[in-house]
């Protein structure tokens, strides 16, 4: 081994180096999709037990991977260590699957030790190989060509463009049949509750609005004063302004005060009407929290009102709120 590092500039080469190799690899892969692969597809769609992704070593690493996208994605998936499924693992494969077998060489021996059970339960075997002439291809019900003309390893050792290759042809897969089984993302949010991405997609704003008695509320004719204890009693640097059938005819907030306060108003005299902000931005109770955060975003805007379809006011929602759930 060389003692003598590279510099900055040598080092970035390298890098660069290796995605130049495996940006060809996947456009190259790109060109070689055709009726094998729509059919695989076909398989996968009509399957009416899961998708088992089998693998042994990097190829292992790969298919663990492809089976979680698969599974998070709406075709229910899993994977198999090949080694494992020799010893015992294979009974969790049934008659209703479809395998996935993945083996850049096509001759991974556990994998060719499975293929008696495979054909003794006649499951169709998807094959994602880099050897079109390999057992393994030859066995399969549909071969997919991942083959690479050279690894980014300059040793051609390490697999580096075989498992890029490898798992974009995954990902494929996977969202072809996401967009034929018309998976939307709320079904994605099931599949991900504890995420960010499932709060962001789960949460409405009934589930973080305050409502009853934690709403700052007054009526048009309360004196600037009153108002005042009512923001500083609910913490959240604006008060609605409401009628006597709760319509929401503006808010008071804490810009209000200063621009009060800055025309030298007599709080005790001045009634909230003639200082507040009319037509506020409002939401729906139905609606994303996402969207709540969206809209304060844009309007640069704390809060927001959350009015029914009579402008009525149902609640309010504050950034604090988002914050508290994990959204913002």
């Amino acid at each position: 081994m060389s003692t003598q590092l590279p510099d900055d500039q040598q080092l970035l080469q390298l890098g660069q180096a290796v995605f130049d190799i495996e940006a060809r690899t996947i456009e190259s892969i790109k060109g070689r999709l055709d009726t094998n692969f729509a059919q695989a597809c076909r398989y996968l769609l009509a399957c009416k037990g899961r998708i088992v992704v089998v693998g042994l070593g990097k190829s292992g690493h790969i298919a663990r991977k492809i089976a979680s996208t698969f599974a998070s994605t709406g075709s229910p998936s899993f994977f198999v260590h090949a080694a494992e499924a020799n010893h015992g693992d294979a009974g969790m494969i049934t008659q209703h699957d479809v395998l996935v077998a993945i083996s850049n060489s096509g001759e991974t021996t556990e994998l060719m030790n499975m293929l008696p059970l495979i054909k003794r339960m006649n499951l169709p075997l998807i094959c994602l190989s880099g050897s079109p002439d390999s057992a393994l291809a030859r066995a399969a019900t549909v071969y997919l060509d991942v083959n690479v003309t050279e690894e980014a390893c300059p040793l051609g050792l390490a697999p580096t463009s075989s498992t890029t290759a490898t798992l974009v042809m995954g990902d494929a897969l996977a969202i072809t049949l996401l967009q034929a089984r018309g998976f939307t993302a709320d079904d994605f949010a099931l599949f991900h509750p504890g995420g960010q991405l499932g709060r962001r997609l789960l949460l409405k704003v009934s589930d973080v609005m305050r409502t009853g008695k934690a709403i700052p509320k007054v009526t048009p004719e309360a004196k600037l004063h009153d108002v005042l204890i009512e923001m500083t009693q609910k913490s959240l640097g604006f008060t609605t302004v409401v009628d006597e059938l709760d319509h929401l005819c503006g808010v008071y907030t804490d810009g209000d005060v200063r621009r009060s306060l800055n025309h030298g108003v007599d709080v005790y005299q001045t009634v909230v009407r003639e200082m507040m902000t009319p037509n506020p931005k409002t939401i729906a109770a139905n609606k994303l929290a996402a969207e709540a955060l969206h809209l304060m975003e844009v309007y640069k805007i704390t809060g927001l009102c959350v009015t029914n379809e009579n402008k009525q006011i149902e609640g309010v929602v504050h950034i604090h709120d988002l914050l508290t759930v994990g959204l913002a």
